[in-house]
């Protein structure tokens, strides 16, 4: 096996995991139909994300685009605008990331503690239908809508960290990458979706539309409740041999945690600051691209709209077609699951990295400044494969307890995403999220591991395996 960074001991307990089962068909089977219906649920909660980055747009008063959006919509009774500032706006759009900071961690300690079924599904259910009072919100204040984003924060917080707890109940490990991959990808393609959307209700319908309109995603949450369950050993539908498979590839470690968890060794495991880290120096700009357009290309709403979804799209299928390249070099064992995590991840944020610079050396040509923050987001979606899934690796009983607590620091740059008012500041950002995107590469590369830490197996194998010895 190749491997980077890793023993010829760290290989061989690596491959442990990967069990030599036969596999069971995937269409029509039960853990790729979660897998839809993940992807279906993320890419609604992204899209509710998402949706006032643009309508933003169109409820600020700004008197030129606003005066054009007006004459295009021709309504009798035009849609509110509001005075906010660009700071105001930064704050409302960073105000959804503190509320998925408080869910996080209590979010990924319960979905392990109980499933993570009514969490994920509770969480899409509650964010579609807070959105709904998006438009009251604004019409009582600045306050009020910033509270009701944070609220829609705690929806989303839980989604994450339930998501990988079930994963670790029901992807077999040769498997993983691909079943996460497509799951996850959800979000991107909500993204590619909402953005475009969002522009044509507003310009059609009037901005309070957007919000009305998109929080009939609570109609997902029927499917979600109704098809699934926590575990193969509880789903009435899936088949005798794809459970068998799922259960006999997974072993032991599928298991759920209880009300301990083994916090000190968590603290000084090198391997989980590596995921930290890593992912602290991701995404730094999820939701300023917008206004980048806005403020510097001075593009018009629908122009915003579409041109911000770009990016979306080449990174959910950079994403998907990570993961299945990933699950095949484990099978083929050509490379250890640590060589597969770090080069993934090394990919997508390195070369992102460049294309971040170039853009702050575009100018004002909105066509190749385009073209380059496509390329970089859609070549980050490599990193999907990489650490981003890394902590079902290395602890499969409390990945999501461990989720919740790196998403937790990794939301930290979705707060203070930076919003700049010139072309040479945006460009200062540009360069501090390119080098920031490096170091965190270069951080998991040197210290991160595909293996499972022992603080993360069962006290009964361990102490099996000891009597074994003797």
């Amino acid at each position: 096996q190749i491997s980077i960074n890793s023993d010829p001991e760290e290989d061989c307990e690596e491959t442990d995991l990967l069990l030599n089962n036969d596999m069971e068909p995937a269409l029509c089977s039960a853990r790729y139909s979660l897998a839809l219906l993940m992807f279906f649920g993320f890419a609604v909660e992204y899209g509710l994300r998402v949706n006032l980055s643009v309508a933003m747009v169109a409820m600020v008063n700004d008197t030129e685009s606003h005066q054009s959006l007006n004459r295009s919509t021709g309504h009798e009774c035009p849609s509110p605008r509001y005075p906010w500032s660009l700071e105001t706006q930064g704050m409302l759009l960073g105000a959804f990331y503190f509320g998925k900071m408080v869910t996080l961690i209590p979010g990924g300690y319960l979905a392990g503690r109980f499933g993570g079924r009514i969490f994920l599904g509770g969480g899409v259910l509650g964010t579609a239908a807070l959105t709904l009072l998006t438009p009251l919100a604004a019409q009582l204040g600045v306050s009020w809508l910033f509270a009701l984003r944070v609220f829609e924060g705690f929806g989303e917080g839980v989604m994450l960290p339930a998501m990988i707890t079930m994963w670790a109940r029901w992807a077999p490990p040769l498997e993983r990458s691909r079943l996460m991959t497509i799951s996850g990808a959800g979000a991107n393609f909500g993204a590619f979706v909402a953005f475009p959307v969002t522009g044509v209700i507003c310009e059609s319908l009037g901005w309070p539309a957007v919000f009305y309109i998109f929080g009939a995603g609570c109609l997902w949450a029927v499917f979600w409740f109704v098809l699934v369950s926590d575990e193969p050993r509880t789903h009435p539908r899936i088949s005798e041999p794809e459970k068998n498979y799922i259960i006999n590839s997974i072993g032991s470690q599928e298991s759920a945690h209880g009300w301990s968890i083994p916090l000190v060794s968590m603290m000084f495991s090198v391997p989980l600051w590596a995921i930290i880290i890593c992912q602290m120096c991701s995404n730094t700009l999820q939701t300023s691209l917008p206004t980048y357009m806005d403020t510097v290309l001075h593009l018009d709403l629908q122009q915003i709209s579409f041109l911000s979804a770009l990016p979306y799209l080449g990174a959910w299928l950079f994403s998907v077609l990570s993961g299945v390249v990933a699950d095949h070099l484990l099978e083929r064992e050509v490379m250890s699951v640590t060589a597969v995590r770090k080069i993934f991840t090394l990919a997508g944020h390195v070369l992102p990295a460049a294309f971040l610079v170039a853009v702050g050396y575009t100018r004002c040509s909105s066509a190749l400044a385009v073209t380059c923050l496509t390329l970089s987001t859609t070549i980050r979606g490599t990193s999907k494969a990489g650490v981003f899934i890394n902590q079902i690796d290395i602890a499969p009983r409390y990945a999501g307890f461990l989720l919740g607590i790196t998403n937790t620091f990794g939301t930290i740059p979705g707060i203070l995403s930076p919003i700049a008012h010139s072309l040479a500041g945006w460009r200062n950002v540009f360069l501090l999220s390119a080098g920031v995107s490096v170091f965190g590469a270069l951080f998991f590369l040197a210290l991160g591991s595909g293996k499972i830490q022992w603080w993360a197996v069962e006290e009964e194998l361990i102490n099996d395996e000891e009597k074994m010895e003797r």
